[in-house]
């Protein structure tokens, strides 16, 4: 009895911890830190796929018992994403060619990236947007309501460190933004197609083919 009583002492109440938001969030953290130290395929556009999308879907499936559309994986609400998208494109096409024209530090940074650019892209971005805007957002939104669209902001901009300061900086609110896509069509498909637009003119523009 003593001994209980010191124990709960020390440790208080016994924590009740979601076991789904906590995989969730040790499993995507170790893969941002996995993806940043090592490169599994040897490919960074293989690797987002293996990373962000393949290991998420077999936990969701596997462990979670879940269907992948329950997190964000399916084209939900296609109509309004598709005009969500149209209207991203048009929005974020001035303001990418202002902040990158001539830009330093992303001219140097993206002065090699043209090669496959298109569809290396189309991959990498496929994984990330999977990891941030479906996994991660999704499984907290059952938890954290609307709140889960600034946490799942938060590992989105970490792991852009070591990208362009301009960049890194805006990926906090981009990361909102993308994730406030994803909301509300109830899927990450669109997020990805304005994400991809957005990184390939950033290239584009940054290695001086458009600008």
């Amino acid at each position: 009895m003593i001994a209980n009583k010191v124990l709960k002492r020390i440790f208080g109440d016994r924590l009740k911890i979601d076991w789904k938001i906590a995989v969730v969030t040790i499993v995507s953290t170790l893969l941002i830190m996995v993806d940043y130290y090592y490169s599994p395929t040897s490919k960074n556009y293989f690797d987002s796929i293996l990373l962000y999308l393949a290991i998420p879907l077999l936990i969701t499936t596997l462990i979670f018992g879940d269907k992948p559309r329950s997190l964000g994986f399916t084209f939900g609400d296609w109509k309004t994403g598709l005009l969500l998208t149209i209207l991203g494109l048009i929005i974020m096409t001035p303001i990418i060619w202002f902040l990158g024209v001539k830009n330093p530090g992303m001219m140097n940074y993206y002065a090699r990236s043209q090669e496959g650019l298109v569809w290396k892209k189309a991959l990498e971005i496929f994984g990330w947007e999977y990891l941030f805007r479906g996994w991660i957002l999704f499984s907290y939104a059952k938890k954290y309501g609307s709140d889960a669209l600034w946490i799942q902001a938060v590992p989105f901009a970490i792991a852009h460190l070591g990208k362009p300061d301009l960049e890194t900086l805006s990926t906090i609110f981009g990361g909102f933004a993308f994730g406030w896509v994803a909301w509300r069509t109830g899927s990450f498909f669109y997020s990805f197609l304005i994400h991809w637009f957005i990184a390939t003119l950033i290239v584009l523009i940054s290695s001086s083919i458009l600008g």
